[in-house]
């Protein structure tokens, strides 16, 4: 008698570099979904290589009024020697715009970074343990959240600096004053999902067996409640670099001679379109409107891929799993269809009747 047996075939491990979070998911992503991610993370790329390198690609300083040839003027137009021509306070346009993505980047970091830790700290403990402590929290995240973003930086940036402040001061108190902001978003989802897994079978296992309540929170909860902060973060990244602009642009950012901020050079250009100098306040205003809308492709593209209602269907064929079946007849061997394919396979295979010489419409014990 021939038995089927089947033996399972894993496809070999693909390399570490495969498995990293961006190249995965780029790997993963098909059709316009790819084109989003690989354009936002092309944007997002060269924004990052821009502020990193950002000495070496400005021509000049961000506050550099003259060189050995003397001042360099205001409002001219771009030319040889300023290829996006200066500002209404005789700035490098270029230099401005180079020096402007480095203190984005830094401020984007760091408030983003701030929010991370302060928002899934007092998540984690308000789902957590709940009570009075729970509810005090999450009145306070509300009346934080309803207030309007930029509004609540302002307010802050004010009660911190003053309004206006050094390079390290005004970074810093635009980093805090963003946090603020975003600590609420943070603070509900990870209390969301703490609330949800503290209920879970393995977390009641730790807790009967004696785990302390640290051990449980950081060992088993945290791992597994963050697994959507990098996508939260992706999105806030762009919201950071509009309040930041906003700030600026109402005056109350960094000092101008002390870093490069584009929503100061937008508000010091408002005059200068009306008199038909254009160039002003259309590369600062570019800038941001490429770097917002490059991290906003990245974060919905991550977005779409970690959603399975929204992820798009594989080619047919494609095994996401990388595992396929061989069946085999006989030991070593594989099961092949033959001229009639999988059904002439079937017909061939005879039928067995334990009862052949019985009557089909007789009762059988």
């Amino acid at each position: 008698m021939t038995i089927l047996t089947t033996e399972p075939t894993t496809a070999p491990k693909a390399p570490l570099w495969t498995r990293l979070p961006v190249v995965h998911q780029l790997r993963q992503s098909v059709g316009l979904q790819r084109g989003m991610l690989v354009v936002g993370l092309a944007i997002t790329g060269i924004f990052i290589l821009t502020a990193i390198l950002a000495p070496l690609l400005s021509p000049y300083g961000f506050s550099q009024l003259r060189d050995d040839s003397g001042a360099f003027g205001a409002q001219q137009p771009p030319s040889g020697d300023h290829l996006l021509g200066t500002t209404v306070g005789g700035y490098d346009v270029l230099s401005r715009v180079i020096w402007g993505s480095q203190t984005a980047i830094t401020v984007m970091i760091v408030a983003v970074v701030l929010s991370i830790f302060a928002g899934v700290a007092l998540g984690l403990v308000s789902g957590y343990f709940g009570g009075w402590l729970d509810r005090i929290l999450v009145v306070v995240s509300d009346a934080v959240y309803a207030f309007p973003a930029l509004l609540l930086a302002i307010v802050m940036g004010i009660v911190i600096s003053g309004g206006r402040s050094d390079l390290f001061g005004g970074i810093l108190a635009a980093s805090i004053s963003i946090t603020v902001v975003f600590i609420p978003q943070y603070f509900r989802v990870i209390r969301a999902e703490t609330v949800r897994i503290k209920a879970e079978a393995y977390v009641e296992s730790a807790r009967v067996i004696g785990a302390s309540n640290g051990r449980i929170m950081f060992r088993h909860v945290l791992r597994n409640a963050t697994r959507t902060l990098p996508l939260i973060f992706t999105l806030n990244a762009s919201e950071a670099l509009l309040t930041l602009a906003g700030l600026g642009f109402i005056g109350f950012g960094i000092e101008p001679s002390s870093a490069a901020e584009w929503g100061y050079d937008l508000n010091k250009s408002l005059s200068d379109v009306t008199s038909g100098i254009w160039w002003t306040s259309l590369f600062p205003g570019l800038a941001i409107v490429l770097v917002v809308l490059g991290i906003t492709l990245v974060g919905e593209s991550l977005n779409d891929l970690a959603d399975p209602r929204l992820r798009s269907r594989r080619a047919p064929g494609k095994s996401a799993a990388g595992v396929y079946a061989e069946t085999s007849v006989v030991p070593g061997g594989t099961l092949a269809a033959g001229p009639g394919g999988i059904d002439g396979l079937e017909a061939d295979v005879p039928t067995y009747d334990p009862h052949p010489n019985d009557d089909p419409f007789e009762a059988k014990s």
